[in-house]
């Protein structure tokens, strides 16, 4: 969607567009194929994992064919800037990947820190799905560079709604507290240990290293995220990326397109899940 709405924005969409969104949809599954077996998860959207039917040699395998595939089909039709665009993303996220292993063993609370990160595992990817979509009914770089920055405003944006979410904001139910298990750099728990006091911080950061598996006492870190307004902060910063993101569409004239861009940078914002 972001590949054929930010084509149709800028141009009239065609074969290299098409070939396009193909090209994201296939680096794009070859990576979850893959953070699955980074991951040890058993599940990906409800259904079995590939690595968990077919085990780890396979699913790298198989991410490793999805990914020549895509580059392939670039290569094939010589559209040589939709493959530096996508690789790039690629990079990016295997570095954001890499980046947020190192700092998570001893909880680095840099908020600097976890934007580079986002910016580099999540938002990297819908910001080149922007830029190939644009790119490929242009061919025009400083269109393409604008909507690159639009996607990656949305990115972060669309990251920390995944934060909030693991803390049941909305009103959707009770946390599913996986962050905090898997001791994750959330901008709320960033936000909540850098406010609190000295005996308050190591304490939340111990149960953070060290016991995050015990429900009591994860509870109490959520807790503390809340009283000491890690969510609220969270929520505004959110809005701020969200924000910047529309005023980069409101550059381009009022379209069916542009509306429909907008609205899906509000649903980023907005989801239940």
């Amino acid at each position: 969607m972001f590949v054929l709405l930010s084509a149709k924005l800028c141009g009239k969409p065609g074969e290299s567009t098409y070939r396009a969104a193909s090209l994201v949809e296939l680096l794009h599954t070859a990576t979850l194929v893959h953070d699955d077996v980074v991951d040890d998860s058993m599940e990906r959207r409800g259904f079995f994992s590939v690595n968990a039917i077919w085990k780890n040699k396979v699913a790298v395998l198989v991410g490793d064919y999805l990914l020549s595939r895509g580059l392939l089909l670039a290569t094939e039709h010589k559209e040589f800037m939709h493959l530096h665009i996508l690789s790039e993303a690629v990079k990016l996220m295997s570095e954001g990947e890499l980046l947020q292993i190192e700092k998570t063993r001893k909880l680095n609370l840099d908020e600097d820190l976890y934007f580079d990160i986002i910016r580099k595992k999540t938002a990297s990817l819908i910001a080149s799905a922007c830029a190939v979509g644009a790119y490929s009914t242009t061919n025009n770089e400083e269109i393409t560079e604008k909507m690159r920055i639009f996607g990656e405003k949305v990115g972060i944006a669309f990251q920390i709604k995944d934060d909030l979410l693991d803390y049941g904001n909305g009103g959707i139910g009770k946390p599913t507290k996986n962050d905090i298990k898997e001791k994750k750099l959330t901008l709320p728990l960033i936000h909540a240990i850098n406010k609190a006091d000295k005996a308050l911080r190591k304490k939340m950061v111990s149960i953070v290293l060290n016991n995050n598996q015990d429900i009591a006492k994860v509870d109490f870190v959520l807790k503390k995220v809340k009283e000491l307004g890690g969510m609220e902060y969270a929520e505004q910063k959110m809005i701020e990326y969200r924000n910047e993101s529309i005023a980069i569409l409101h550059g381009f004239p009022d379209s069916p397109e542009r509306r429909a861009l907008e609205e899906l940078v509000n649903f980023t914002t907005n989801r239940p899940y």
